[in-house]
């Protein structure tokens, strides 16, 4: 494969990658506690197309690739919704919440109290408290969260939510939409002073128009690269059957 098919092609499976970031993205923006990927862009540049005569800045031996995709941990927007079992978090933090796979990392607060009396997640984990204990609450009573995180139930101390950040996030990695698991054994979750809001829920730091015009901005440089393999292909077949004519 010559140079021009060679780094379009690549360029093509880069933007492939990017379309469905952007689309999962884009169909996650409203999703409580949702953070966006995004992706590093770097360079390929392959040993077996180097020789004696090129160099690594030689355009014909490198293709573009999508080096790595990284999570945005930057804060959403917080949308009130009236429900006390609601918790958002400002500032730097997760709720912890247990699961078959360990201990799991969420900035979705849209809890309920299920039919045993414990606080849990939309997709049922058990909340934790300050000592990794799932909060048991009495769902008859009515309910009140400090901006520490401390539940009350008529006035009297119920729990204290379990807040955690991490020196290095980036250790973290999706499970689901919006909950994350340690894949660094060696880092350790610390103490979060994050502020808990009652009554809201954390938006998803998506940008939807800015995700939008982007999507088609990739869709288009895709389309180009399609176009110049194809003139790429139409060019290698001209000059065969030149060369063809020639020796005729």
């Amino acid at each position: 494969m010559d140079a021009l098919a060679t780094t379009a092609a690549s360029g093509m499976r880069a933007r492939m990658e990017s379309l469905d970031i952007l689309a999962n993205n884009l169909a996650n923006a409203s999703a409580a506690g949702f953070k966006a990927d995004r992706e590093f862009y770097s360079t390929y540049v392959s040993a077996r197309t180097l020789d004696a005569n090129e160099t690594a800045g030689d355009l014909s031996a490198q293709s573009p690739v999508t080096e790595q995709r990284w999570i945005d941990f930057s804060q959403g927007a917080l949308t009130p919704t009236g429900n006390g079992l609601d918790l958002a978090l400002e500032g730097e933090g997760f709720f912890v919440a247990q699961s078959p796979l360990g201990p799991l990392y969420t900035r979705s607060g849209d809890f309920h109290i299920d039919t045993r009396g414990v606080l849990v997640t939309r997709n049922g984990e058990a909340v934790e408290d300050g000592e990794g204990n799932p909060i048991h609450l009495d769902a008859s009573q009515p309910i009140e969260v400090s901006p520490s995180g401390q539940i009350l139930q008529n006035q009297v101390p119920a729990a204290q939510l379990k807040l955690v950040r991490f020196t290095s996030p980036q250790a973290l990695s999706k499970q689901g939409n919006n909950a994350f698991q340690l894949s660094a054994s060696a880092l350790v979750p610390i103490p979060s002073s994050a502020t808990v809001h009652q009554g809201s829920v954390e938006s998803g730091n998506v940008q939807p128009a800015e995700t939008a015009v982007r999507l088609v901005s990739v869709m288009r440089q895709f389309e180009m690269l399609q176009k110049a393999m194809s003139l790429g292909n139409q060019m290698n077949e001209q000059a065969i059957q030149n060369v063809a004519k020639a020796a005729a």
